[in-house]
């Protein structure tokens, strides 16, 4: 039986509790073997000139992550060219990892715009996907979805940019951060 690998793609521009409190429900009530955060070094749909170095967020990432058995990271996408499209990203996974099923997880912003994404027709019929939730975004699968899973996790809003923000501000948001991250806030862009 192949191995479960849920992939969570971001930019991580910081890695906040929000993503890690979403991921551990994720791979806990989703019948996961492991969670791999996709660190995404330039994403299509972002500005390049918000976000901190890539080496950096992957950095954070492996900070924040240090110690529990179930979450990796992954820097798969510094070495494909970009822009990063998910759809090639999760062939050259499955190619290096025969033996893992990989699943995407997205939230449901991002499903609400799958149909911008590179070949999305073919990543919703070739990959199963978990959706869940975010504020204001309803999720609609349609029935020929049959591997598309919505899921009820629980509702987090904290955002990579307030954090960011605030840091610039000097205001002490360390409890939004895991304190590894924390200690590295010196890296977020100014």
């Amino acid at each position: 039986m192949k191995m479960a690998v849920g992939i969570f793609p971001g930019s991580f521009n910081p890695i906040h509790i929000g993503h890690l409190a979403l991921a551990n429900w994720i791979r806990e009530f989703c019948g996961l073997d492991e969670l791999w955060f996709l660190v995404s070094p330039l994403n299509p749909f972002k500005d390049e000139a918000g976000l901190m170095d890539g080496n950096a967020r992957l950095r954070m990432v492996e900070a924040a992550i240090d110690g529990y058995p179930g979450f990796k990271a992954c820097d798969i996408e510094f070495r494909l060219p970009r822009p990063s499209y998910t759809i090639n990203t999760l062939r050259e996974l499955r190619r290096q990892f025969p033996d893992t099923a990989f699943l995407l997880i997205m939230g449901a912003d991002n499903w609400e715009n799958i149909s911008c994404w590179k070949n999305f027709d073919e990543l919703v019929d070739e990959f199963p996907i978990i959706i869940y939730p975010r504020k204001d975004c309803e999720i609609t699968v349609p029935e020929k979805y049959a591997n598309i899973k919505k899921v009820e996790a629980p509702l987090l809003e904290i955002s990579s940019t307030f954090i960011r923000r605030s840091v610039r501000e000097h205001r002490d948001v360390r409890f939004f951060l895991p304190e590894k991250v924390w200690a590295m806030r010196e890296l977020f862009n100014p």
